[in-house]
């Protein structure tokens, strides 16, 4: 990892950017994700969202993590984790590592009870993410049920939490 990393919230002016690398790393198919659904539904302010730059160039981005307050069921005290991405240079050097700890730990800070997110266990299981039991948690569109993965942050929550994922 480099030295003059800095990490932080996104900011509003970070949009542009944080857009631009979703574009690169996922391509004009990122709309078309299950997520993207969910994320539609809000307004401003849902959002736990990290990213990283260089410190020496501030418009060189190197990885952005968005997380966005849900429900589910109608149920409050939950996130969506995702997208995670990493410009491709900067890939397998921990830096999303570091933005999906660091997002969790503001999750639980501001009072969320689970996080889910649709993605690899094999990655995301070294922060606690479990496969969903199949039929319980539900998104609005096609997911594959292998890949919909929660965290408890409050543990045994994920026993209060059924039913379909929201924005509202």
């Amino acid at each position: 990892m480099l030295a003059h990393v800095l990490y932080r919230p996104i900011a509003p002016e970070d949009i542009p950017l944080v857009s631009a690398l979703h574009e690169r790393v996922f391509g004009p198919g990122r709309f078309a994700r299950t997520a993207y659904r969910v994320r539609e539904e809000m307004g401003p302010g849902h959002e736990i969202s990290r990213f990283c730059r260089l410190a020496a160039s501030g418009d060189h981005l190197i990885a952005a993590l968005r997380m966005s307050e849900v429900t589910i069921g109608g149920q409050p005290g939950a996130a969506l984790l995702g997208p995670l991405a990493v410009t491709p240079e900067y890939m397998n050097q921990g830096y999303g590592r570091r933005l999906v700890s660091e997002a969790l730990d503001a999750a639980r800070a501001g009072g969320m009870k689970i996080v889910i997110l649709v993605g690899d266990e094999s990655y995301y299981g070294r922060f606690g993410f479990k496969r969903v039991p199949p039929g319980q948690i539900t998104l609005p569109g096609p997911v594959d049920r292998g890949r919909l993965l929660a965290v408890e942050l409050s543990e045994g929550t994920l026993a209060n939490f059924s039913g379909l994922v929201s924005g509202r």
